[in-house]
């Protein structure tokens, strides 16, 4: 912090308005982590206090102060403990999630627009902002697939954990017949990657093709044919824009999806040559979830990966997934190196 602030005393330091922003961006994060350590330390020390006190007058009532304290002060420390777990390259990066609704119709759909809006809620309790860059309603209902970018610190660090096929079993509500019904969404997730990445894009191995804009992604989606969908030949990959104001700005989001999309490919090629893995992304397929949501005949949801488990399957909906975001965390943090 002592030499970020004497960088930022310095007469040039908005001579480059990027990096001047990143380091800004790196003070405050330093700072807050070093005021919510003072506070712990504060708190620790208060709490061994009452403890002293509670042991001399063995009152009933200090004893559930000092749990409610304690309690406060593990949950606290448990936040510093998994944010030391985001040391990933682009941990501090902000999200691009895609959503795309599988096998099912109308009902993956409808999960799909579920998942969305649990992603959502989510992103609001933490302060991040959503910003939605692509948009396809479903034929019926929900949606078809969806592309929204989730702004806030290590947003990317924490999502990543949420990257495969989620599982849902229920009784349809768009089932005549009453009977559970299975469906699958896939989910995508890659950084925000703003810096120019060394990737070698040849113009010849892209489709580009403009469209109109569709569906209830934000008052900010035009109406005209300013979308862009890039195909990039060679990997089958396909990226899309239509959030921007116009098509010269939505190519340029998506070329930077794309050469984000690429470069992450390119790393977990190279960390399975290295280490003689699989990894986890190509296991990902229909029928290989990573998370399993069972609202009928019981209530659970459980990541298969961690065994990380709630019953409270209206929390989670709503929001609620730090468990399994930090039981991820926690998980590929622990693993041997030559299966990390």
């Amino acid at each position: 912090m002592e030499e970020l602030e004497r960088e930022m005393e310095a007469p040039w330091f908005w001579d480059d308005p990027a990096v001047s922003n990143q380091k800004m961006k790196e003070f405050k994060s330093l700072k807050d982590t070093v005021e919510t350590c003072n506070k712990l330390l504060q708190q620790f020390e208060d709490i061994e206090t009452l403890i002293e006190m509670g042991y001399e007058e063995e009152d009933p009532d200090m004893i559930s102060e000092i749990r409610s304290e304690l309690d406060g002060f593990i949950s606290v420390l448990e936040e510093i403990r998994i944010g030391t777990l985001l040391s990933g390259e682009f941990d501090d990066n902000n999200a691009i999630l895609k959503l795309n609704a599988g096998a099912g119709g109308t009902e993956s759909c409808d999960w799909a627009s579920m998942l969305y809006r649990m992603y959502t809620r989510w992103a609001e309790k933490r302060g991040f902002s959503v910003e939605v860059l692509d948009y396809l309603d479903g034929d019926e209902a929900g949606i078809k697939s969806v592309t929204f970018q989730v702004n806030g610190e290590n947003a990317y660090g924490y999502l990543k954990s949420e990257k495969g096929v989620h599982r849902l079993v229920r009784i349809s509500p768009f089932n005549a017949q009453g009977k559970r019904q299975t469906s699958f969404v896939s989910l995508d997730v890659m950084p925000d990657i703003e810096a120019d990445l060394e990737v070698e894009v040849d113009e010849k191995d892209l489709r580009i093709d403009t469209y109109r804009s569709s569906g209830a992604g934000g008052q900010h989606i035009n109406k005209t044919s300013s979308a862009i969908r890039i195909t990039h030949m060679p990997t089958g990959i396909v990226v899309q824009c239509q959030n921007e104001r116009s098509q010269h700005q939505n190519k340029d989001k998506a070329m930077q999806m794309l050469k984000a999309k690429l470069y992450m490919l390119k790393q977990e090629a190279n960390a399975e040559k290295l280490s003689d893995i699989r990894g986890e992304v190509t296991e990902i397929g229909w029928g290989n979830q990573i998370r399993s949501y069972v609202f009928q005949p019981y209530t659970m949801v459980k990541d298969h990966r961690t065994n990380v488990e709630s019953g409270n399957v209206d929390a989670v909906m709503d929001g609620s997934i730090d468990t399994f975001i930090n039981g991820y965390l926690k998980w590929i943090n622990l693993k041997p190196e030559t299966e990390n």
